[in-house]
């Protein structure tokens, strides 16, 4: 079944509408969807390693505009949800201490959110929730998200053939790391927020 649903992603990646279905992924994973944009951005610049750059830029620009979406989630929902709740519970006043230290360390947390498997859209939204300053968010998205997209499709390029191969050999492995990866940036998500 894994080989399948590799071939079916590598035959996706050289689809002449990839790059709309990569833009679609990395937009709503940034607010609101699981899967990391790099299940396309990896086989589509194996596939096509000439445009390994248009790649990479066509996935950081969605993928920011969608934490932009995100952002707006965490700022314009907060007061009809989260705070009703944080005051039913008490919460005010930690809420506002944490708003404080969030923003002063804000960008730090949008920029290593942005280029580890830590889940993105968390910061995204509560980047909005505490109102963290939009053009911080923004600089410091942009600069994450491209740093993470533009080094791996880099690599892809630089290497080529031979990490496809790789991959291809070790796929199970591979997967199995990546699940473990995703699995765990949730559970650091429960444990640390």
């Amino acid at each position: 079944m894994l080989r399948r649903l590799y071939d079916w992603t590598m035959h996706l990646s050289a689809h002449p509408h990839a790059l709309w279905a990569l833009a679609a992924v990395s937009f709503i994973e940034s607010s609101v969807f699981p899967i990391p944009p790099d299940v396309l951005l990896i086989p589509m610049v194996l596939a096509a390693p000439t445009r390994a750059w248009k790649i990479a830029v066509v996935c950081t620009v969605s993928s920011v505009l969608g934490g932009m979406l995100g952002y707006a989630i965490g700022y314009f929902l907060f007061e009809q949800v989260g705070r009703p709740m944080l005051a039913f519970y008490g919460y005010d006043a930690k809420f506002a201490q944490f708003q404080a230290t969030y923003n002063e360390w804000g960008a730090w947390a949008v920029f290593i959110a942005g280029v580890t498997p830590f889940p993105y859209k968390v910061i995204t939204i509560l980047s909005g929730v505490t109102a963290l300053d939009p053009t911080v968010f923004s600089i410091a998205s942009v600069l994450a998200r491209g740093l993470r997209f533009f080094i791996i499709a880099g690599l892809l390029w630089w290497i080529g053939e031979p990490i496809r191969l790789f991959i291809e050999k070790r796929l199970g492995l591979l997967f199995t790391l990546f699940t473990i990866l995703l699995v765990g940036g949730f559970v650091v998500i429960k444990y640390l927020l």
